[in-house]
């Protein structure tokens, strides 16, 4: 019985969430990069990552095709995403719970139970060298726009899993103060 607790606490601490509006191109985009690179740094295994929406408009569709299109030049894979809604069972699924911006972030923080004890915040924190703090949403834009997505996504996936790696090593893996 107490192996299985401490096997769920560390499934727990290496559970990380990307969060953005409909889960079509920013979120799935920063969960395939991150897994990839968490498969990189052999450690895939012991790091659940999913993505998910605020909203419900694309549940089920998968990522826009420009997204698809960008990343695979890049090496990631997005055709086996589908989109999905933040549920209220995520918060006890997810360790690290990432948004994109600072609305979703606001919408998250309004669903958040008093019980999640995780980590709320946005990914770019993760990266303060880039100088910004939000993944501005490609949508609306030009092709421009999905390359941008994935130069912020690719160096904040490096340093969250720095971060989410010594965590795993050490036993402690807080969020950053």
């Amino acid at each position: 019985m107490e192996r299985t607790q401490e096997a769920n606490r560390r499934a727990r601490d290496a559970s990380v969430l990307f969060v953005c509006l409909g889960n079509i191109c920013r979120s799935p985009t920063a969960e395939a990069v991150f897994r990839e690179r968490a498969a990189r740094a052999g450690l895939a295994q012991r790091i659940v990552v999913d993505s998910a929406g605020t909203g419900d408009w694309h549940v089920g569709r998968p990522p826009d095709r420009r997204a698809i299109a960008h990343a695979a030049k890049r090496g990631y894979d997005l055709t086996p995403l589908r989109a999905r809604q933040v549920a209220p069972g995520d918060f006890d699924r997810f360790r690290w719970i990432l948004a994109m911006d600072e609305a979703n972030l606001r919408d998250l923080q309004a669903l958040r139970p008093r019980a999640h004890h995780g980590h709320l915040g946005l990914f770019l924190d993760f990266a303060p060298s880039l100088g910004v703090r939000e993944v501005p949403d490609p949508y609306y834009g030009g092709l421009d726009g999905f390359e941008r997505v994935l130069d912020l996504v690719e160096e904040a996936s490096e340093r969250l899993l720095e971060h989410v790696g010594r965590g795993l090593r050490t036993g402690d893996a807080r969020a950053p103060s």
